[in-house]
């Protein structure tokens, strides 16, 4: 299995050396044609605005839009995916939502299908505003979805990097296998929008949780799309249940 880290900023190191904790082939991402031969893409933690300016500059955005291999956002990298930015993942965010580096904390995540909480690290965090029906929730802290997959694409608004626990990125392979499994050898799988990707959304409220409370720098509501218009694009490329 052979999955790249997006390396333009941020926490890709450290991504770098979990996968290889698992046996994966793990190589840094810094031009469009190195994302050539992965079976999967990591865009780590960091700043969102520093690493879609850098993706922009050096043609990755495009390149990601078109690559077709499992997605794994992380922090910033869930930011990257959403819809107001790749808009790769059937989501909306908010960003910097529970409060500035000061208010860093750890926490358990519940998981949907293990009883074993998982410690989540969370660092200047997004939040998830708008969730699109096809969005499976896989992690929740609070009630709020904090790990959640959109058919080939993993997003976790925590840095599981940055602990032992490498449930989540075995969880990024697994997922990266099976669409590699999906295919024909040499045939990219199709890019178009899921029918199941029609709506309804599910909104969370703007506010984290009292014991989590935000802090400065949240993103301001996104504009309303005209009437008839869902102002959306499709995310997620549909491979069926893990």
């Amino acid at each position: 299995m052979r999955i790249g880290v997006l390396a333009l900023q941020g926490a890709f190191r450290e991504h770098v050396r979990a996968l290889r904790r698992l046996g994966a082939e793990a190589v840094e991402v810094r031009l469009p044609e190195d994302l050539e031969g992965l079976d999967g893409l990591v865009i780590p933690g960091g700043e969102s605005t520093t690493i879609m300016r850098l993706a922009r500059i050096y043609g990755l955005d495009d390149a990601i839009r078109r690559f077709h291999g499992a997605l794994f956002g992380t922090c910033a990298g869930m930011i990257v995916l959403d819809q107001e930015h790749l808009a790769l993942a059937d989501l909306e965010v908010e960003r910097n939502a529970y409060g500035r580096q000061v208010r860093s904390f750890e926490a358990d995540v519940r998981l949907a299908d293990d009883d074993l909480p998982l410690r989540g690290v969370f660092i200047r965090a997004p939040r998830v505003r708008e969730l699109g029906s096809g969005v499976e929730v896989l992690g929740e802290l609070d009630g709020d979805p904090v790990l959640v997959r959109d058919g080939g694409v993993l997003l976790a608004a925590f840095h599981p990097e940055l602990t032992d626990d490498l449930r989540v990125h075995a969880l990024f392979l697994e997922l990266a296998k099976k669409m590699r499994a999906s295919r024909p050898p040499g045939v990219p799988l199709p890019k178009e929008a899921s029918a199941r990707r029609a709506g309804p959304y599910k909104r969370y409220g703007q506010a984290p949780s009292a014991k989590h409370p935000a802090g400065c720098g949240v993103s301001p509501p996104r504009s309303p799309a005209p009437p008839g218009a869902s102002g959306r694009r499709p995310g997620g490329r549909d491979v069926g249940p893990l």
